[in-house]
């Protein structure tokens, strides 16, 4: 009977292999050997053709830094959140066990050691065994030439560039070959070996041995015993079809084929072998978590990645700063301290639910530093339903959110003003329940406003007919910062707003109704601008990483704070004197108060879409806002919302945001330094003093028209006995030379006439 002969490999495979081996020829220098000649027509070129192309090849293989996982550590050094394109973490070859290293030469390149760049003995062996056996039963690849294809792929920018570095042509196979031989030339084996270790996907977004150690059995690669090594040695060849979380018994397979070879090469023994076979995988899986979705404070992260983004000394394009951020290796030190950041987040989370119509948000910074110390908001990141990727506490640049229009909070720009311009803090100002004021009565940075229209402000609080500085602010009152804002202008109280931080403002923005807030702002802009009060007058940049460091631990970048003073010291303690009032008995935030010395100022927009409380003590500043948002994410009322489990029939800063703010300050407050506000000056309470003039004898209108002229609140009193004409001016209360303030009252008492009374009323002791 005869045997039947096994097919034959077809012409085309023929060629193909024979191909292989010119090439490899050619690359050993021995193309003219004639080794290579009888295989030139095959290969359809010349060997002259041939050795020229490897001449022309490029001779060293730059090697830049692997990628490696990048973390953002809080205040205290603890790690929040690990950014990386690819999860690995370079170690030296020290640093990884030696049954690791044996494992993995036995299986891949067991003669590495003993042959150059190219292992021909290898390549030959498995040539035409995969060509006996009509496929790829047999890898013949060096780990440096398994190294130059990773690291080609690892290196490409482009597409052309990642099909170059994959493409199954003789070129590529070429290059490869050169560049392994440069590898060679260049570099030790046992730093080939690291970087090959250090660069090998070992399957389930494992790059390199130190995180495929971490993620399969949760240890370092220096403490890899046999059975976990054998593992993961097996998985570089196909690290999908022997992934172990997904396909265990196909995983075990090969690692009992990588124990077999280990023991066949002496590394073990065939008992060890036997004995480790038997054995389960072992597996003790560990998900290292990527990007700041899975941080404790997601948005933070999220904000000082785009923060980063934005700095051209990362790279001279937004895809180079990323590239450098998710895969530098970078550790990224943030000032974000996370007691405050729970603080934040559990106060947010008890007052507005992720799947309302509205957002909750907090946002506290540093003053006189600008450090971010916390910002947290009622949706958390992701997908699903009551998840966002917006981030609303953050300048629309940082988060994609509009912001929301901040209500009265923004009277405290209008106050600041007036008390730069010398308006006492007891100055009174009328302040009925509307007005009625032409448009063309406020001034801009080029004029009058232009318009003749006329505005009809209401107030929504009470307080008294000509309220104070002090009571005009805690009680919020609408017509009294409409006519003070007369008095200052627009383009002031514009201008410091844009200083202390909310430097999106345009001209646009120069409108009568600035003082009851109409630009959308943010929360982290709010927080910053009443910063600036806390630290008397001074403006810092919002500040979210202090400093970046290298893989190697040296710095690469420092953030120093950025602070301007804005205004003088004595301006802002005047502005904390009133806006303390706010949160003290009788103001709409006392309930608020975190007992520590505290200010701050409520905001409510029309039609009750967005509330506001901005509030600080000496070392923290803080903004809350709830905002009703629809379907759409479009502004929308809050009334008649269910708000945090509540219906909200009525809603207003200091009831609503209020309760975000002071929960969080309360919890906080035994971290924050005991310090207090200045108190200011009694000229800036009162204005700079004017003696009372002497009008003695005048009629009660000449008298009135002169003291009114100062400044004076001046009311008509009773009748006195006074040696004057009955009818005239007999003194004043206080009296003539007495100084006082702009809007203190004078009281003018008359003469009736009668000057013996007078007399004998002296004797008793006079005025």
């Amino acid at each position: 009977m005869s045997r039947t002969r096994p097919d034959r490999l077809p012409p085309g495979r023929i060629a193909s292999h024979l191909g292989v081996m010119l090439l490899v020829a050619a690359v050993l220098g021995v193309v003219v050997s004639g080794l290579a000649i009888p295989f030139a027509g095959v290969a359809g070129f010349t060997a002259r053709n041939l050795a020229e192309s490897v001449d022309d090849l490029p001779q060293e293989l730059e090697t830049e830094q692997l990628p490696q996982r990048t973390e953002i550590k809080d205040v205290r050094g603890t790690t929040i959140a690990t950014l990386y394109d690819q999860n690995r973490v370079n170690v030296p070859l020290r640093q990884i066990s030696r049954t690791m290293v044996e494992a993995m030469v036995a299986i891949e390149d067991y003669r590495f050691y003993q042959h150059g760049a190219l292992d021909l003995k290898g390549t030959m062996r498995a040539l035409f065994t995969n060509q006996a056996s009509g496929g790829v039963a047999q890898g013949g690849s060096s780990i440096t030439q398994q190294l130059v294809k990773l690291t080609l792929v690892n290196q490409a920018k482009t597409d052309e560039e990642r099909r170059a570095a994959t493409d199954d042509t003789y070129g590529r196979k070429l290059r490869e070959l050169r560049y392994a031989i440069a590898l060679e030339k260049r570099h030790t084996k046992d730093w080939i070996l690291e970087r090959y270790l250090n660069t090998a996907y070992f399957g389930d977004g494992a790059y390199g041995v130190q995180a495929a150690a971490q993620h399969y059995f949760s240890v370092n690669a220096k403490d890899l015993n046999l059975r976990q090594a054998a593992l993961l040695a097996g998985l570089v060849q196909s690290p999908e079809a022997y992934n172990p979380t997904k396909y265990p018994a196909q995983a075990k397979v090969r690692r009992n084929i990588v124990l077999q070879r280990m023991a066949q090469l002496g590394v073990i023994t065939d008992e060890e072998a036997a004995k480790t076979k038997e054995r389960r995988l072992g597996l003790k899986v560990a998900e290292q978590r990527n990007g700041c979705v899975n941080s404790p404070a997601q948005f933070y992260c999220d904000f000082a990645v785009r923060w980063l983004k934005e700095d051209p000394a990362l790279g001279e394009t937004p895809e180079e700063r990323e590239r450098l951020i998710f895969s530098g290796g970078l550790t990224i030190r943030t000032p974000l301290d996370m007691r405050h950041q729970r603080a934040a987040t559990e106060s947010v989370a008890s007052k507005v639910y992720p799947e309302d119509a509205a957002i909750g948000a907090l946002a506290l910074i540093e003053p006189r530093t600008g450090n971010v110390k916390a910002i947290a908001q009622s949706r958390p990141m992701g997908k699903r339903k009551g998840q966002t990727f917006l981030n609303y506490t953050v300048p629309r640049q940082y988060g994609d959110a509009a912001g929301f229009q901040p209500g009265s909070t923004f009277k405290a720009f209008v106050l600041t003003a007036a008390i730069m311009q010398d308006i006492p803090l007891n100055q009174r100002i009328p302040a009925p329940k509307q007005i009625s004021v032409s448009l063309r009565d406020f001034e801009t940075c080029d004029g009058p406003y232009r318009s003749a229209e006329v505005w009809r402000p209401k107030n929504s609080t009470t307080a008294s007919a000509a309220p104070n500085l002090y009571e005009g602010t805690q009680k919020s009152v609408n017509t009294f910062f409409v006519n003070l804002e007369r008095m200052t202008g627009i383009c002031e109280p514009w201008k410091l707003a844009r200083a202390m931080g909310i430097s999106r403002l345009t001209k646009d923005n120069i409108v009568p109704s600035f003082t009851l807030g109409v630009a959308d702002v943010s929360p982290l802009e709010m927080a910053e601008a009443y910063a600036t009060f806390a630290a008397g007058g001074v403006h810092c940049d919002a500040r979210p990483v202090t400093q970046i460091e290298d893989i190697d631990g040296n710095v690469l970048k420092k953030y120093p704070k950025s602070c301007t003073q804005v205004f003088a010291s004595p301006v802002a303690d005047a502005v904390n004197d009133v806006l303390r009032g706010v949160v003290a008995p009788g103001g709409f935030g006392a309930a608020l108060n975190p007992g520590k010395p505290a200010a701050g100022k409520t905001g409510t927009t029309s039609d009750n879409k967005a509330v506001w409380f901005v509030g600080y003590t000496p070392t923290l500043a803080g903004a809350a806002t709830v905002a009703g948002l629809n379907k759409a994410g479009q502004p929308e009322t809050l009334n008649g919302r269910s708000i945090g489990g509540r219906t909200l029939y009525s809603t207003s800063g200091s009831t609503t945001a209020g309760p975000i703010w002071g929960d969080a300050f309360k919890k906080i407050a035994p971290f924050l330094e005991d310090k207090d506000f200045n108190r200011p000056s009694s000229t800036d309470i009162r204005g700079l003093l004017t003696p009372v003039p002497d009008v003695g004898g005048k009629t009660y209108d000449e008298a009135e028209d002169i003291l009114s002229d100062l400044g004076f609140d001046v009311v008509r009193g009773s009748t006195v006995d006074s040696s004057y004409s009955r009818g005239l001016v007999a003194s004043t209360a206080p009296r003539a030379g007495t100084g006082l303030a702009g809007g203190d009252k004078v009281t003018v008492y008359i003469s009736d006439g009668s000057p013996k009374k007078a007399k004998k009323k002296r004797k008793k002791g006079g005025d």
